[in-house]
């Protein structure tokens, strides 16, 4: 029937990653200080045993005449030496060891990295950011990659057949180290990706010239060698046709061109709608007039004189009029936010949607977040937001949905999709958007927003259909409560005209 999607701010399980890190660079420190003191013993050792050979080796009779000496050379070479030995030897790693062992289990796995590649490239492509940008760490709180970092981009990009991605990255990383930084990267390991990406986009003489590139740095390169003639035999015979054709399958071709180069970078599934909806997430394309926007305004509601919203009405903002959407402001205090954090975090698993082929319940690539359920029963809090609900909007929530909790990490995102068959301040990135009508809603800590799926005759409406963007910078919280259109009966009575 309708959602009520409220907002707020956190950094989800990736925080204690944080400090997972924190501790093993405690423990790492740790060690360090503990080779560095048993260094500093050998080091004192050395340089007594350096001036004292140094005397002795000076007149050795003499020296070894004397009995003190003679028994402290016999005792030294017997014990002490032994003794030393056993001090280089003594393996101070194991406290760090250990704890990198037991701390291990919390890591992500190469699945996780290659999700957080993904999400950066998502990212990219919908907020239209240059790799220079990212690079560089211009983004709010983000510090630079290095070439490293660009390089690992560009080849989960190049494993998943995305060539546009790979190009892009090992540019950025051929860049880098144009500009003189240092890596254990090779250029010509950069060269031979970037050529071959660069040929899987139909562009053979950029990929030829950076695999002449590659050739001059290791003019051995077997592969290098081979396309080198591929490329300008494909050249060759590519001329040779443009001379033969006439002027309009040249004109033919320079368009195919054209609108391939328009279309690069694309997924194979881009649909129109994709389009609208990177573009209400980036802000535009917003669709509202001056006319409409002067009938939006913000007051304070009591839900027709309920007695909790008398003498404390509650901030209430029109956000959009068709279909109506409604902003209530300050409906989590901090502490209420926390707690919802604090029950839903052990539970949260990726996000599922319906799957209609099968019936079952599964993970998609258009769906990236995790999330859990909570039950009124199991905390006051819980019992509370959702009776606070049902004060506010009037609606029956007996028969809704538990309360969800969900969190959209960096990049996480849920395409468009219906809720019928939604805590924080996000630093930027993360709107609620609806593609039909180019309303975009921007998420605001503790605020909720509220609007119906159904027309009160029961119909769906599809100018509700809804995406959240993928967050930018920070993490985006919400909790989603969809309450059903049973039990409504007599709180929102059936009608048959669709404008009520």
């Amino acid at each position: 029937l309708c959602s009520f999607l409220i907002f707020r701010m956190e950094n989800g399980q990736m925080t204690d990653l944080l400090y997972t890190e924190k501790d093993l660079v405690t423990s790492l420190k740790d060690y360090i200080r503990a080779e560095e003191s048993k260094l500093e013993q050998v080091k004192k050792w050395a340089q007594k045993l350096d001036v004292l050979s140094a005397t002795a080796i000076q007149d050795p009779e003499g020296f070894l005449g004397h009995p003190v000496n003679a028994f402290k050379l016999m005792k030294r070479l017997n014990t002490e030496w032994g003794e030393l030995e056993s001090l280089v030897l003594k393996d101070v790693s194991d406290g760090f060891i250990s704890n990198l062992t037991i701390q291990r289990q919390y890591f992500p796995n190469d699945d996780d990295q290659t999700g957080a590649a993904k999400a950066l490239m998502r990212l990219q492509d919908t907020y239209r950011l240059d790799t220079q940008t990212i690079s560089t760490g211009e983004l709010p709180g983000e510090s630079p990659m290095t070439v490293e970092d660009c390089f690992e981009l560009g080849k989960i990009a190049y494993s998943d057949a995305d060539y546009y991605h790979t190009e892009l990255w090992m540019e950025q990383a051929l860049k880098q180290l144009d500009g003189g930084e240092e890596s254990t990267v090779d250029m010509v390991t950069i060269l031979d990706y970037l050529s071959y990406s660069i040929y899987q986009q139909g562009e053979l003489e950029r990929a030829l010239d950076y695999t002449k590139r590659l050739l001059k740095l290791d003019s051995a390169h077997q592969r290098a060698n081979g396309n080198l003639k591929y490329f300008e035999y494909q050249l060759a015979k590519q001329k040779k046709v443009e001379v033969e054709e006439g002027l309009k399958e040249k004109e033919k071709r320079e368009r195919e061109k054209r609108e391939a180069s328009d279309k690069k970078g694309r997924p194979a599934d881009y649909l129109p709608e994709r389009r609208k909806y990177e573009q209400l997430c980036r802000g535009e394309g917003i669709k509202m007039t001056p006319r409409r926007q002067s009938r939006m305004f913000c007051r304070y509601s009591d839900n027709n004189r309920h007695p909790l919203y008398v003498l404390g009405p509650v901030k209430q903002e029109d956000e959009w009029d068709r279909p109506r959407i409604i902003r209530y402001h300050d409906v989590l205090s901090n502490s209420e936010i926390e707690k919802v954090k604090e029950l839903a975090k052990p539970r949260l698993r990726r996000a599922t949607v319906h799957d209609p082929q099968t019936g079952k319940l599964t993970t998609a690539h258009y769906r990236v977040s995790k999330s859990a359920w909570l039950t009124a029963y199991e905390d006051p809090v819980v019992d509370k937001i959702n009776q606070r609900i049902e004060d506010i909007t009037g609606l029956n929530v007996k028969t809704a949905e538990e309360l969800q909790v969900a969190n959209y990490g960096v990049g996480g995102q849920y395409e468009p999709h219906f809720d019928f068959g939604r805590m924080s301040d996000v630093p930027s990135g993360g709107a609620t958007v609806f593609t039909d009508v180019g309303a975009a809603v921007w998420p605001k800590k503790g605020s909720a927003v509220f609007w119906y799926n159904l027309f009160a005759s029961g119909e769906g409406d599809y100018s509700t259909r809804h995406a959240a963007c993928p967050v930018l910078v920070g993490n985006k919280w919400v909790s989603n409560k969809w309450i059903h259109e049973r039990g409504q009966e007599f709180r929102r009575r059936c009608t048959l005209d669709e404008s009520d």
